[in-house]
């Protein structure tokens, strides 16, 4: 059988800079970002017709994932965050990284594609990949065949109940020096709360007074999470 050879079209750029944070699904957060096309598929006319449509898929690949190697086991079962990261599950009924084929798969809204430069960008918001994900395609979101209205989806039927997001008064104020000194988006501000009402943290960790760090865009963010509500207590401005 002739081994199939999937070429990269793009990379993406994503304010996600690491992967903790990441939501476990795409559109929870409505981030911007975009794809950064290259050659030979930076040519407009690849895109032409794709503004009528609202949605894409993203075909992607795990590009990041230190513990998948090419020739390591397969492994049947995997932990979900979902289940709490105690409870084994078939990996091919779960969307983990670890599976024979790092390949992903996600659902964003098209803002607009526009040529800089040589290359082409496609700019979507709702994305859940990590900055310079390899893109392997992009495909219409087809309403009518790809939206199941009465699809079940066993322990994951419900969207993840979402937490308070409060900033510590010191906090707070280093936000606002950054928004002054033009250091830091207020869109980004907005999209940061909404990633940490996710509470990004692994599932089998619950330490109230445990301080977590968090890499996003342009900015480091530290943070607990007490009381069902994540508690910002400091940001800076993230060294580039």
């Amino acid at each position: 059988m002739t081994e199939l050879k999937v070429p990269i079209i793009g990379y993406m750029n994503s304010p996600y800079r690491e992967k903790f944070g990441i939501p476990r699904q795409p559109n929870l957060v409505q981030v911007e970002s975009y794809i950064e096309i290259h050659e030979p598929y930076n040519d407009l006319l690849a895109f032409e017709g794709i503004n009528e449509f609202s949605h894409l898929w993203l075909i992607w690949q795990f590009h990041d994932n230190k513990n998948q190697q090419d020739n390591a086991k397969f492994r049947a079962q995997v932990r979900p965050p979902r289940l709490g990261g105690n409870k084994k599950i078939g990996v091919f009924a779960t969307r983990s990284m670890y599976r024979p084929a790092p390949i992903g798969l996600s659902v964003v809204q098209l803002k607009e594609v526009k040529k800089v430069g040589k290359s082409v960008r496609v700019y979507v918001t709702g994305s859940d990949l990590l900055n310079g994900t390899p893109i392997v395609d992009i495909k219409p979101y087809i309403q009518y065949s790809d939206a199941v209205m009465d699809a079940q989806s066993g322990y994951a039927q419900d969207e993840p109940e979402r937490m308070k997001v409060v900033w510590t008064e010191s906090a707070e104020l280093q936000k606002q020096d950054l928004l002054k000194c033009h250091k830091l988006e207020g869109r980004i501000v907005n999209e940061l709360e909404q990633v940490l009402s996710l509470d990004p943290r692994p599932a089998y960790q619950n330490d109230a007074e445990r301080i977590y760090k968090m890499n996003f865009a342009t900015v480091d963010i530290h943070f607990k999470v007490h009381a069902q509500q994540v508690i910002i207590t400091a940001i800076h401005h993230a060294p580039s």
